[in-house]
């Protein structure tokens, strides 16, 4: 009977916020703080955000009360109301308002999530501002700050021409790494607890065929340049160069030379990106997620369904990237032939990575056959991923 009101359009503005609020109130929402909220309106340009008064007060129109002033209509004074005080700050004389003063006015700093959600997503509408490089320029300047709250503006699809932007939640992971054990060579590593107090791990046996790197990862995720200075100090390196070389030279051996896809990669990754790789997320091969001293002949197959990454990439916000080079033994048994036992036992694992905040992207073996058709690939897989997920590529 609410969603028939409401679709009628025949509700005052209150009480149709208020129905609103009722009905959004069914479905969980992420919270988006206040605090996110204002520091978000501070960074706008309110005239960047007014490309039109007509359609701007429309948008107000569909989620806000603007006709606040109930004696405004006996008097014949409009100029009292919200909408009154919004034509006079905001379109007659632009300047007297920041976007931070609009939002203040209209309530936007208090209001229910899912009301301030659906208002950033009628901003980033084509029906405001009729210009797609002014949408993609908002979702640009908001998503920074919406990504601290868990949410994104994702473009999702496309209507009169225009990309549509909704507010979806971004899957990060709860915890901060302390130990990135990968780029094992050979057989599974030997490995125990220095002191399980402050978990401290220790290479047992030989020492170079294992890498830990134990320092913090902060906010900014891992970038090859966090991962080439730890390995200068560590390894007491004299310069840049070296330690760029040598660390580059380390994790290539670490690939098996039995899967020539996941090298093409790897190297790709690395030439596409070149000197900007400094400043990118580190690509972490060969990262053990799970690592158990008992083999999976003693656990059980399904126990250790993703016991070790291909690659690993820790972004900012703590979102986790794994990407997986698929080759036959994904899908098929040892004889070739298509097992759906195996199949299923892959995208298990995926979904339980996923439900642990990983985010897993799968490429074919096929498509990274040769270094040509590799190198297209990345370039292309990155930066969309990068664009998806906020990483600007200069």
């Amino acid at each position: 009977m609410a969603r028939r009101l409401l679709a009628a359009g025949s509700l005052p503005a209150e009480q149709r916020n208020n129905v609103e609020n009722a009905l959004w109130a069914l479905s969980a929402w992420s919270p988006i703080p206040a605090r996110v909220r204002r520091e978000l309106a501070r960074d706008l340009h309110l005239p960047d955000l007014v490309h039109d008064a007509v359609r701007f007060t429309r948008v107000l129109d569909e989620l806000w009360v603007l006709d606040d002033d109930p004696l405004g209509a006996v008097f014949g004074d409009g100029q009292r109301s919200l909408r009154g005080r919004i034509d006079r700050h905001v379109y007659r004389n632009p300047g007297d308002w920041t976007t931070e003063q609009l939002f203040e006015q209209l309530g936007a700093f208090t209001a229910p999530d899912a009301r301030f959600g659906a208002f950033l997503e009628r901003l980033a509408s084509g029906d405001l501002s009729c210009d797609e490089p002014a949408q993609r320029a908002f979702v640009e300047a908001v998503n920074p700050h919406l990504r601290t709250a868990g949410v994104e503006l994702r473009e999702t699809g496309e209507r009169d021409g225009y990309p549509v932007f909704n507010l979806v939640a971004i899957r990060s992971h709860r915890g901060r790494p302390k130990n990135l054990i990968f780029a094992s060579v050979g057989k599974k590593p030997d490995l125990r607890f220095r002191d399980a107090v402050d978990n401290d791990v220790e290479i047992v046996g030989n020492p170079d065929g294992v890498l830990i790197y134990d320092r913090p990862i902060g906010g900014e995720g891992l970038r090859w340049r966090d991962l080439q200075t730890w390995w200068r100090e560590t390894r007491g390196l004299d310069s840049d160069e070296e330690a760029k070389r040598s660390l580059y030279n380390r994790l290539l051996a670490c690939l098996p030379a039995t899967s020539p896809p996941q090298r093409y990669l790897f190297q790709q990754y690395y030439r596409v990106h070149s000197s900007r790789v400094q400043e990118l997320p580190a690509l972490v091969p060969e990262v053990w997620l799970h690592w158990d001293p008992h083999t999976a002949e003693v656990r059980g197959k399904d126990a250790l369904l993703r016991f070790r990454m291909d690659f690993l990439l820790l972004l900012p916000q703590r979102q986790r990237i794994v990407l997986e080079v698929d080759g036959k033994h994904h899908y098929a048994a040892e004889d070739g032939r298509a097992d759906p036992g195996i199949y299923a036992r892959t995208v298990r694992g995926d979904r339980e990575l996923k439900l642990s905040g990983y985010e897993v992207y799968r490429f074919g073996a096929a498509e990274l056959a040769d270094e040509e058709r590799a190198g297209t690939v990345v370039e292309t897989f990155f930066r969309d991923l990068y664009r998806t997920t906020g990483l600007a590529i200069a």
